[in-house]
């Protein structure tokens, strides 16, 4: 018979909230490189054994579990849209997540439009063509479902790689 516990449950505490003990020496930084080599070797081997659209669910389910716990930790208690859209600012920035900029913010009809500059992701990296911001699309969504109740989605219409050298993205309420 099956456990229903698992092994690699997201939770903030296994993030990490020691790491002055943790890494007395290294600190909580590291290299975009770093996170990168991450980020990259998981979906390219998540993208062999399974195909890219598989993958890009993945990353993008991800996200959204990310964006929520992004939610949980630093807006739970944010009422006000001016304030939330000035908290994810702050803290993209505080955690070098990269710069936003809200273009829109229409919470009558739950359309949101927002730039992500130094985008962690992908500024900087070579020209493909391709938006590869999954990951961010849940991100944004995991954060706009958690603040409205609602389910967002979220697309990339503008990415660094293909030439936009910004990330923008757009989220509206999904259709039922």
């Amino acid at each position: 018979m099956m456990s229903n516990s698992r092994k690699y449950a997201f939770s903030w505490d296994t993030v990490g909230a020691e790491l002055s003990q943790a890494r007395p020496g290294l600190g909580e930084s590291t290299k975009v490189e770093v996170y990168r080599l991450f980020q990259f070797t998981l979906r390219d081997v998540l993208e062999s054994h399974y195909g890219t659209q598989v993958a890009d669910g993945l990353f993008l389910e991800a996200g959204v579990l990310a964006g929520k716990a992004f939610f949980e930790r630093y807006c739970k208690d944010i009422s006000e849209p001016s304030v939330l859209l000035k908290t994810i600012q702050d803290q993209f920035r505080e955690l070098g997540i990269g710069i936003v900029r809200f273009e829109k913010a229409d919470t009558e009809n739950m359309v949101f439009q927002l730039t992500v500059d130094e985008d962690l992701d992908c500024s900087g990296l070579p020209d493909t063509a391709d938006h590869i911001c999954v990951y961010d699309e849940g991100f944004i969504k995991g954060i706009l479902d958690a603040y409205t109740g609602l389910d967002f989605t979220v697309r990339e219409i503008d990415c660094w790689c293909s030439g936009a050298r910004t990330c923008r993205f757009k989220g509206t309420v999904s259709a039922q």
